[in-house]
């Protein structure tokens, strides 16, 4: 029995529609699809997650409630209205970086990656990437990369002067090979791979490029994001909002922006994710069992992607030190 019908007979719906056209080859003229779609608008999870977007006053959090609600299938009126407001927040230059606080010059760049990152990914997700205004903004992410290729965190608030170096980053999440921050570099490949013609640019190549170069096997943490837009997790943090090193994001990342199969490091990193299959050829998520099918899903999902993936790496492999940790004062 497939991974596809298996997933049928989960009690969600939108894992149900989902599994269906992903996996199983239905299209939208199909009666159970339309039952499903019928019932994802109405479930108790949307609708919450309805009303939390239009109660949201923070463009960030709206953000990544877009996330969720394009994740679990939701078609509705609401993203729209979400989508204008995040825009109202705008800046002139494309971003939504911290305006400075106070009288006086801005001293130094006054951004956090990720306040761009965020949003722009939600606005892209729901199907908005071509508008404009969200071009612009994929613009600016564009313009914010470092020399290599990967992306800062940002200073913060008056951290920084003109002409000068940024602080480095820090060790816990630097970049294995790269000059950036993992979490930035993280969050900008995750918009770059909602846009239709920019997920398979070279800007979007280098940065998972750049990812794909830590090539650690951490089942723990498998499945993070997943359980994030699913709800059972909070998201938090601005620069550390991906701090932590999700195996089955970074392959759905690889697989949306074109990367094939062939690549050694995907290639290595798909045999390893075999190794944790369950019974019946499901991942089990670590921390939430009731997860299985939806990390299931997005793993199987991007398999497939990598069959249509024609751009290889040809990094060697890097070893990646683990952070120091501080000595226990008791």
């Amino acid at each position: 029995m497939s991974i596809g019908t298996l997933l049928l007979g989960d009690p969600s719906p939108s894992l149900r529609w989902r599994a269906a056209r992903e996996l199983e080859g239905a299209n939208d003229e199909d009666a159970e699809v339309i039952a499903w779609r019928t019932e994802i608008d109405r479930s108790p999870a949307l609708v919450a997650l309805v009303a939390q977007l239009d109660a949201a006053d923070d463009w960030y959090v709206a953000g990544f409630l877009l996330c969720q609600l394009a994740y679990l299938g939701y078609r509705g009126p609401a993203t729209a209205a979400a989508v204008e407001k995040i825009f109202d927040a705008q800046q002139s230059d494309g971003s939504w970086s911290i305006p400075p606080s106070g009288p006086g010059p801005i001293d130094g760049p006054r951004f956090i990656t990720m306040h761009t990152a965020v949003p722009l990914r939600g606005i892209a997700a729901t199907g908005f990437a071509a508008d404009p205004r969200t071009e612009r903004a994929y613009e600016w992410l564009v313009g914010a990369r470092l020399e290599d290729g990967s992306w800062p965190a940002g200073p913060k608030a008056d951290l920084g002067r003109p002409g000068a170096p940024g602080p480095p980053e820090k060790e816990y999440r630097r970049l294995t090979r790269g000059l950036g921050c993992r979490s930035a570099t993280t969050g900008a490949v995750a918009c770059l791979a909602m846009h239709p013609e920019r997920r398979r640019s070279d800007v979007a190549r280098i940065g998972v490029d750049h990812l794909l170069a830590r090539e650690t096997r951490d089942a723990s943490t498998l499945g993070r994001e997943v359980s994030r837009l699913v709800g059972l997790e909070p998201a938090m943090g601005q620069v550390t909002f991906h701090a932590t090193f999700d195996l089955a994001f970074l392959l759905d990342l690889a697989s949306r922006c074109g990367v094939s199969s062939q690549d050694r490091r995907v290639h290595d990193l798909v045999d390893y994710l075999e190794t944790l299959r369950g019974p019946y050829g499901l991942w089990q998520h670590p921390a939430h069992p009731q997860l299985a099918g939806w990390l299931s899903l997005d793993l199987e999902s991007s398999r497939r992607r990598l069959e249509d993936g024609d751009w290889i790496g040809n990094e060697e492999p890097a070893t990646f030190p683990p952070y120091m940790r501080g000595s226990h004062r008791y």
